[in-house]
């Protein structure tokens, strides 16, 4: 009977420290069960290995890159030993970074604030082409991408979003509106997808009035018009009503508890020519820079923006290009898996329009896509981006353990659901320092592989810094894969000369 006894104490004990501690939200919301998670992640590799899968099978994120995550975003060990598991030789489409015989000597950091974040600032000043009022060098090559209050918990938000502050990050707001719980501290990238939201007429239009409001109210560092996104193009963002709660129904200016249906079109415009003129009246307004974001499809449109912005004076900031691979809290299967190219293939068909075009020096150029991983966001960068949004990556950075269950609202580390038992199993300072400590760990291995190859900055990487093995003991330099011309993907001699005096950095990088 006294074991018996020994035994509750113990187990009363292990809830009540589950309860209260605020590092694991899934300790926090399933006491003592969720040991055991923890205590199988442990002997996964065993488990893997002899039962189930190895290190790169799991989708949409392997195991070795959910643990690289997980381990620089608690600052722990995210080495690995004994080498690659991989099957170099013999994989398809494997990414080789070529590394320059003698490294670029970066010099030391000024202080240790500077050391510990590992900034690396954007080499073209966004919005300085057109000259608006509040333009501005985005102080990271990292953000965080558009994930909408709604999808995402309001303590997800909160962890998101200082987080950024903490390690100069952009913060996409995603189209459900500026909640409260983005007023963390972290600047902020208002995105207007077609529904408006916090910026939207009683008939469902675009306010101008309402808009310029909400970004003088928040901390909004640029905005960016939703054309589509690569998980679900061609369709209006979904919020299962399940998730529609009488808070975020205020916030949206909708029905409660009933599913949230974007239309597929913007009310605003209908055309190019039309676009523009909205991107220049929103610029006028706000004085904030205007980008736009889509996946890519028919190219008719990417043409013809391109030949209205070298003949008329308008034009976009910047452009993001999301790929088919993209993340979504709730799509179609059919548009998920088969809508939309994929990030590699469909901004190497854009980025050379605008090149041709003479515009690519002028336009920031921004990739998002499973780009949340060193090597590929060097290809990206090499291929023209000068900056990297994350969306998945950062909600493993903040507790996601990949349980896909984003579109029911029983995601069970609080992150996508609005049940608030879950929710307050995520601890927003606490996770507010992983996403920090992520940002700050991907700069640091972008800064070293760009030193590696002989460079001061990540901007310096081109298609002939990457080489694509082929599965048959073969390669092809990525510039022959994607068939780009010498000086295509580089910043302009004079954004470079301006970002490394900046940094410091042009002396020693003349050598």
């Amino acid at each position: 009977m006294g074991w018996i006894v020994i035994i509750v104490l113990v187990l009363a004990g292990v809830v009540a420290y589950d309860l209260t501690q605020t590092k694991h939200a899934i300790l926090r919301n399933f006491p003592i069960i969720g040991h055991f998670r923890y205590w199988l992640e442990t002997i996964g590799p065993e488990l893997r290995q002899y039962i189930v899968t190895n290190n790169d099978e799991e989708r949409p994120f392997s195991r070795d890159q959910r643990r690289w995550v997980y381990a620089s975003a608690k600052k722990e060990n995210n080495y690995f030993g004994f080498g690659t598991d991989n099957e170099v030789e013999l994989a398809s489409n494997y990414l080789i970074i070529k590394h320059a015989t003698f490294p670029y000597r970066p010099p030391k950091p000024h202080n240790a604030t500077e050391a510990s974040l590992h900034p690396v600032p954007v080499a073209k000043v966004l919005g300085g082409w057109r000259d608006r009022r509040k333009k501005f060098r985005p102080a990271s090559i990292i953000n965080v991408s558009a994930m909408s209050f709604g999808s995402l918990s309001s303590a997800a938000i909160m962890a998101l979003n200082r987080g950024c502050a903490q390690s100069g990050c952009l913060h996409n707001t995603g189209e459900g509106g500026i909640s409260p719980h983005h007023d963390q501290g972290g600047g902020l990238v208002y995105q207007l997808g077609t529904g408006y939201f916090g910026a939207r007429s009683a008939d469902g239009n675009l306010d101008i009035d309402k808009l310029v409001e909400t970004a003088e109210r928040f901390n909004v560092r640029a905005i960016e018009i939703k054309l589509s996104q690569g998980a679900k193009p061609g369709k209006g963002g979904v919020l299962p009503g399940a998730k529609v709660t009488p808070e975020i129904a205020k916030i949206r200016g909708i029905p409660e508890g009933v599913d949230c249906l974007s239309p597929a079109y913007h009310r605003a415009f209908s055309s190019p020519d039309e676009l523009l003129d909205v991107v220049e009246r929103i610029a006028d307004a706000t004085g904030v820079p205007v980008g736009i974001k889509a996946a890519v499809g028919d190219l008719g449109f990417w043409h013809e923006l391109a030949r209205l912005m070298s003949e008329t004076d308008r034009g976009v900031d910047y452009i993001q290009i999301d790929g088919g691979e993209g993340g979504t809290g709730a799509a179609p299967l059919v548009f998920s898996d088969h809508v939309a190219l994929p990030f590699l293939v469909g901004f190497s068909r854009v980025y050379p329009i605008f090149a041709e075009a003479g515009l690519s020096d002028k336009i920031v150029f921004v990739g998002s896509g499973k780009l949340g991983f060193p090597e590929r966001a060097v290809l990206a960068m090499a291929l023209g981006c000068d900056m990297v949004m994350v969306a998945r990556e950062a909600m493993l950075a903040i507790g996601c353990i990949q349980a896909q269950k984003c579109e029911t609202g029983h995601c069970p580390t609080g992150v996508a659901t609005q049940n608030k038992w879950l929710v307050r199993g995520l601890d927003p300072t606490n996770k507010a320092n992983r996403l920090a400590n992520y940002m700050a760990t991907f700069r640091h291995d972008m800064g070293q592989l760009a030193n590696a190859c002989g460079l001061a900055h990540p901007s310096g990487f081109t298609l002939d810094h990457v080489e694509i093995l082929d599965g048959r003991f073969g390669s092809a330099s990525a510039r022959e894969v994607f068939k780009y011309q010498p000086g295509w993907g580089l910043p302009s001699e004079a954004d470079s000369a301006a970002l490394l005096a900046e940094l410091g950095l042009a002396a020693a990088a003349a050598k």
